[in-house]
């Protein structure tokens, strides 16, 4: 277990990596790869020393070597989140095969809650690939597991379809399409991350409210990405738990 954590760390520290390229060219329709890696500055690739995860951020102080313009810190807070997020899956689900789908939803969520909330988007371009890799992982690792994930995918991007069609200012398709995606991943514990999603959502506009009035702050655009993605998570470590908590509690 020692091993696969150290691994699920270092993998999660590299492909956080390669989401920090995806974050920021794939909503300007730039290639993910081709350019390298380099400075937004002057335009200099970077060097393989330079493009550790974390580390290179660190001793570079963040900034570039040669320009010495300033490198943002979402680039190594991305990549170490990612690997925290990816230790987490196996410490929950295990060294073995049951990781395999918490770990690819991990991958599309961080994404997406990120372009979301800088650009009011949530690209087709992850979150369909992400229902044919939800799809694929459940039928080669648990098959009986299909019928339930499908259905609740259904209605995950049914229940926020409606939601979206009565109050389309406070969300959009993308929403709707990556409700979809997470009850693909999660299955029943979907129910939960929605109902999670749906009131820090609400908490939050409240607190919009709160501050700027209620004219300015029911005009005030709230990405509702992030707010699924947190949802996804809690529906991901902690949903089969509330889900067997409800059930036994008041069925």
């Amino acid at each position: 277990m020692v091993l696969a954590l150290v691994f699920a760390a270092l993998l999660g520290l590299c492909v956080g990596s390669f989401l920090n390229v995806v974050i920021y060219r794939l909503p300007r329709n730039e290639s993910l790869a081709t350019p390298g890696s380099h400075c937004p500055g002057c335009g200099v690739a970077v060097a393989s020393r330079d493009n550790i995860p974390v580390l290179s951020w660190m001793l570079l102080r963040g900034r570039c070597r040669q320009c010495n313009t300033a490198i943002s810190g979402r680039y190594p807070l991305v990549e170490a989140v990612t690997a925290v997020l990816a230790v987490g899956v196996v410490l929950a689900k295990g060294a073995d095969r049951d990781a395999w789908l918490g770990l690819a939803f991990v991958l599309v969520l961080v994404p997406c809650a990120l372009i979301d909330l800088e650009h009011r988007i949530i690209p087709n371009k992850i979150t369909l690939p992400g229902a044919v890799a939800a799809i694929a992982i459940t039928a080669l690792t648990h098959p009986g597991h299909l019928p339930e994930q499908l259905i609740a995918g259904g209605a995950a991007f049914t229940f926020l379809l409606v939601a979206a069609l009565a109050y389309p200012s406070g969300m959009g398709m993308g929403d709707v399409k990556l409700a979809g995606v997470m009850g693909l991943f999660l299955g029943r514990s979907v129910a939960p991350a929605l109902l999670v999603a749906l009131l820090a959502g609400s908490l939050f506009g409240m607190g919009v409210i709160a501050r700027k009035g209620s004219k300015e702050g029911r005009k005030t655009a709230v990405p509702f990405g992030p707010f699924l993605a947190v949802g996804g998570l809690v529906g991901l470590f902690a949903g089969p738990a509330i889900v067997h908590w409800y059930l036994h509690s008041f069925t």
